[in-house]
């Protein structure tokens, strides 16, 4: 019996999320579908609190439980993103291969498409004997710093 093909496509809308879910035959439920539109409107990553507080402010009734379950799952797929930061869990919408800028007086992160000079890979795959085959980079700064 042959396994099912996943589809690699990056995921680039909401209708593309919701589209994954179906062919990974996970149910489109209304909870499900409130996460995923709130993380496509608000375009920035969440924790599970944030995304909490914004459903229930805008009126969608959801349990802590749910969101986390929903999270969870949604992440596991592959259909969000999930960053592991020592102060939790934060949610994204991109699920394809990209790098984060770490603003530390915001502590907002921004993410940010780099595409590595072809040499400079090489490099590495020739220093490590380990052929690259993706990467993500994390740049740290500061939006707000005044130069001396």
């Amino acid at each position: 019996m042959q396994k099912p093909t996943i589809s690699t496509r990056p995921i680039r809308s909401l209708e593309d999320a919701l589209e994954r879910c179906q062919s990974q035959g996970m149910r489109v439920s209304r909870q499900r579908r409130f996460i995923l539109e709130l993380l496509w409107q608000a375009n920035e990553h969440l924790s599970a609190r944030e995304i909490y507080d914004r459903l229930n402010q805008q009126g969608k009734e959801i349990g802590h439980t749910s969101v986390y379950q929903n999270l969870e799952a949604l992440s596991t797929q592959g259909i969000i993103e999930c960053i592991e930061r020592c102060d939790g869990r934060l949610y994204g919408n991109i699920s394809d291969s990209h790098s984060h800028v770490n603003c530390i007086d915001t502590n907002q992160i921004l993410d940010v498409h780099v595409e590595l000079p072809e040499d400079f890979i090489r490099q590495i795959e020739e220093q490590t004997g380990v052929r690259i085959t993706d990467y993500s980079i994390n740049f740290f700064g500061y939006r707000n710093s005044e130069e001396s």
